[in-house]
């Protein structure tokens, strides 16, 4: 259940939005003014916060201001008077997820609140930024380097950049890199999940619309192009996108311009687009289900992030960079982690990816008792370490999207990886005691240990 924050000094709508949100099945909370706001989300958090703009002491961009600050990932909805859209469009460049113009439908803003519940839900637990900088990119793996290298490169050009991986591997992460690496940093980066949109609102939450376009449209509303003007657009889950509204992208990106829905002025824009996908647009441009122009427009600057299975060397310092988050967010002390725990998680194929690993990092966290993770500490499934849980963990795809040939090499490589670390703990990192174990030849075991990412830090003998 999704936990929403309502912000508004009027008694009379405070008591309408609660009831009409709560009838929808979110759990409400209310605040009169931004300071009761901002401690209440101190206390208790917030999935999404709907707030009015102008309120006595603290208004809506101060609420907005201080919890990017704190949880860059939390949704901020911004309700305005006719008079301060201006004033709204600034709060939108400024990170808001959306505004709404009173006097507004009920259905609007259910439709508004329900697309930032279900974005919320689709990147928590997600990497998030400690700061704007590629600096919150974490990775010490070669691949992880390359990425890096790739940014310094691309990242002040205005080349779109189509990101690949699989969900929860930091594609959102490289996009923030790449905006603020670039001479745009500035201006408004506009972030927006194609997933989370349903398809026939699709049109108006890109190019916007204008009054009287359809039902429920009382005032016009700029999409995210314009927000977008001079700055950059980072369209996730661009694979989402359907067909009929392909051809209207591919329009842009061609001719910099478009029409708001139900207008006639052609508004020109100067957007540098980044768009990401867990899907393989190829695959898909062969399945006609993607635009085979579009693809080729998209894929200027291809990049492609491995999943964390296949860079386990980046492990250690992502886990790291976990503790100290989640030391200060709970209030916590852990001071690390033991090499034996580390050792498992490296093993781990994590189906989740980062998103996962982030997400089991704060669990343990909250119930460790010791200074310092232990083995004992992490969930059995990571634990676990046989070869049956090796089998088990890894997700099995449906019978056409992988070849059968490609997905026995997988199991076997995580079935390999497996008996490796149960070997190394054993042997407590010792890689020719751990050889002997395995009936292998010392390199061979070196080279399998390079090949998974594990480090080799035993003494030579």
């Amino acid at each position: 259940m999704s936990r929403v924050l309502v912000v508004d000094d009027e008694a009379n709508l405070r008591k309408v939005l609660a009831a009409m949100l709560r009838k929808d099945g979110y759990e409400v909370t209310v605040a009169e003014d931004g300071e009761q706001a901002l401690a209440e989300f101190e206390k208790n958090g917030a999935d999404v916060i709907v707030s009015d703009l102008v309120m006595p002491r603290l208004g809506g961009m101060d609420i907005l201001t201080r919890v990017k600050a704190a949880r860059s990932d939390v949704p901020v909805i911004i309700i305005t008077a006719h008079g301060t859209v201006d004033s709204a469009v600034e709060a939108i460049k400024a990170g808001a997820f959306d505004y709404i113009t009173k006097p507004f439908e009920h259905s609007e803003i259910r439709a508004v609140v329900a697309k930032a519940a279900r974005t919320q839900e689709a990147n928590q637990g997600h990497v998030a930024p400690e700061g704007r900088a590629r600096s919150s990119l974490i990775g010490d793996s070669p691949v992880m380097h390359d990425i890096f290298k790739i940014i310094d490169k691309v990242a002040d050009t205005p080349s779109t950049v189509l990101i690949t991986g699989e969900s929860g591997t930091g594609k959102e992460l490289v996009a923030t890199a790449l905006h603020d690496g670039s001479g745009r940093r500035d201006k408004p980066l506009i972030k927006i999940s194609c997933a989370a949109i349903p398809k026939d609102l699709m049109e108006s939450e890109l190019f916007g619309y204008e009054r009287g376009a359809f039902t429920g449209a009382v005032t016009s509303k700029p999409g995210r192009f314009e927000l977008a003007d001079g700055g950059t657009l980072f369209l996730d889950e661009i694979g989402e996108v359907p067909l009929e509204m392909q051809v209207k992208l591919l329009r842009v990106l061609q001719e910099s311009e478009f029409e708001r829905v139900g207008g006639i002025k052609t508004t020109r824009v100067d957007v540098r687009l980044i768009a990401a996908t867990n899907r393989d647009l190829e695959k898909e441009v062969e399945a006609g289900r993607f635009r085979k122009d579009l693809y080729y427009r998209l894929n200027v600057v291809p990049m492609h992030l491995l999943p964390l299975r296949e860079r386990a060397t980046d492990v250690p310092a992502l886990v790291r960079h976990f503790i100290e988050k989640y030391n200060r967010r709970l209030n916590k002390k852990i001071e690390g982690i033991s090499d034996e725990a580390l050792t498992q998680l490296q093993a781990y194929p994590w189906p989740g990816n980062i998103r996962e690993l982030e997400n089991m990092t704060e669990r343990v966290l909250l119930f460790a008792d010791g200074p310092r993770i232990e083995l004992k500490d992490l969930p059995e499934p990571v634990r676990g370490g046989s070869v049956s849980a090796a089998i088990a963990l890894g997700a099995t795809p449906e019978v056409g999207e992988t070849p059968l040939k490609d997905f026995l090499k997988q199991r076997q490589a995580q079935i390999e990886k497996s008996f490796i670390v149960q070997a190394l703990t054993k042997t407590e990192g010792n890689v020719t005691r751990a050889a002997k174990l395995l009936q292998i030849s010392r390199k061979s075991l070196q080279t399998k240990m390079k090949e998974f990412g594990l480090r080799d830090e035993s003494p030579d003998e």
